[in-house]
């Protein structure tokens, strides 16, 4: 059985969404997949993200390489995170998705393992509507999605407020800048387990 390719392809602001694909990344070499991570191309100026006091944050993964559209067609699984935008994925993000035009023209997606996670501010953000907006995205590209069952005991915890749901990880940020909890991280590396279980599944 040959060793399956799982990219993670993130945009972050803050870090939290970096933290979650080092997450994704643990759970995926658990399963024994190949696994990179990249980050796509940050579209706001260095002022922008200054004023937006990120630019010490973006520092902590500035060596990540910027994704290509060679690191969606080489993998067998694609784990996807972006921040929430009013409830959907980020310009950043969408703007690298619409450059997949190519790619989707060959069907150099489908059959391809998909999935998605995020972060909101607040308990109630968006989190759920982003990782389905993107969904369609992957769809389109005829991609087999890949979400997190109830079978992860984490999903189902409820002393404490924590993000995740069926659809993908994700983290609550806090306007405090909140760090993602055990709980969270764990549902993440889950994820990147089972992204990687089920593209391990499809290569036979």
């Amino acid at each position: 059985m040959k060793t399956v390719k799982i990219n993670i392809i993130f945009h972050s602001i803050y870090g939290h969404i970096y933290q979650l694909a080092l997450a994704e990344a643990e759970g995926a070499k658990e399963a024994g997949a190949e696994v990179m991570i990249y980050q796509v191309e940050e579209l706001l100026p260095p002022n922008i993200i200054e004023a937006m006091h990120a630019t010490e944050a973006k520092k902590a993964f500035a060596h990540v390489p910027v994704a290509t559209l060679d690191n969606l067609s080489e993998a067998d699984g694609i784990i996807f995170g972006t921040p929430t935008r009013f409830g959907m994925m980020s310009a950043q993000m969408k703007e690298f998705l619409d450059s997949t035009g190519p790619l989707f023209a060959k069907g150099a997606l489908a059959g391809k393992v998909g999935s998605v996670f995020t972060s909101t501010q607040t308990q109630h953000g968006g989190q759920e509507s982003t990782i389905l907006n993107f969904h369609t995205v992957l769809l389109h590209h005829g991609m087999i999605l890949v979400g997190v069952p109830y079978t992860i005991p984490e999903l189902s915890y409820m002393d404490k407020i924590s993000g995740g749901s069926p659809y993908g990880a994700s983290t609550i940020t806090g306007s405090d800048g909140r760090s993602i909890s055990e709980i969270e991280l764990k549902i993440a590396r889950a994820q990147g387990k089972r992204v990687a279980e089920i593209a391990k599944k499809l290569s036979v």
